[in-house]
C-alpha cells in the first residue's frame, strides 16, 4: 500500500512511536526534550497530527485509565505507520534551503545600528555555547561509551554529535564575525558581552 504522509512532523513522531509507544502528552515532552532540538512543534500541533494519523492507520490508540483523572491515549505505530517509515526512508532527503535573517543583519552592519548588531552576534554566540554544553553533557550522559552502543543507539548519537558540530560551528563564526569586525570575543566558559 502506497502511503504518502502530509509533512516531515508525521515522520518526526512514527520515528518517536517506533523508539517506544507514548501518550501524546509522553510524545509533546520528547519533542520538548530531544526531537524538538531538530523539528519544532507545538503541543497542539501534535496532538492534531496524531488524530489524523490514527485516521490514516498510521497509529492506534489505546485508553489507559488513570486514578482520578481522565483515561489516557497510548498511541502505538502500526504495520501501516512502519510502511511509511520504510517507504519515506527510501526517499532522498531535500537540501534545505538557506535563510537566514541573522546572516542578512550582519551583512547590512554598514547601514543598520552596528552596536546592536554587534550585541545580537554576541548574544547568539552565548545562545550557541550554552545549547553545546547542554548537547555535550547529554552526550557525556546519555551515551559514554560510544563503542558499546547498538545500532538503534548509535543512529541517535549521530543525530545528537550533528547538533554539537552545528554548535560548534555557529559559535566558531559568530566569534569569527566579531574578530571580524572589531568586537572581541569572549573566551570559552567566559561570561560577559562583546564590545565594539
Amino acid at each position: 500500500m502506497h502511503i504518502l504522509l502530509g509533512m516531515a512532523l508525521e515522520h518526526a513522531i512514527l520515528v518517536s512511536l517506533a523508539e517506544r509507544s507514548a501518550s501524546g502528552y509522553d510524545l509533546t515532552r520528547r519533542f520538548d526534550k530531544s526531537i524538538g532540538h531538530f523539528w519544532k512543534a507545538s503541543h497542539q500541533q501534535i496532538y492534531k497530527v496524531l488524530g489524523r494519523m490514527e485516521t490514516a492507520g498510521l497509529v492506534a490508540s489505546t485508553a489507559v485509565p488513570q486514578e482520578g483523572r481522565p483515561d489516557k491515549k497510548v498511541y502505538v505505530i502500526t504495520d501501516e505507520g512502519y510502511d511509511a517509515l520504510r517507504e519515506w526512508s527510501r526517499e532522498p532527503s531535500p537540501i534545505e534551503p538557506a535563510r537566514s535573517d541573522f546572516a542578512v543583519k550582519v551583512r547590512g552592519l554598514p547601514y543598520g545600528d552596528r552596536d546592536a548588531i554587534l550585541a545580537d552576534v554576541a548574544r547568539r554566540a552565548e545562545a550557541h555555547r550554552e545549547r553545546l554544553a547542554y548537547y555535550r553533557a547529554d552526550a557525556a550522559r546519555t551515551f559514554p561509551d560510544v563503542e558499546a552502543l547498538d545500532e538503534g543507539q548509535r543512529a541517535k548519537y549521530a543525530v545528537l554529535r550533528g547538533g554539537i558540530l552545528l554548535e560548534e560551528s555557529g559559535l566558531a563564526w559568530c566569534e569569527e564575525v566579531l574578530e571580524l569586525l572589531g568586537a572581541t570575543p569572549w573566551s570559552d566558559g567566559d561570561a560577559g558581552s562583546a564590545a565594539p
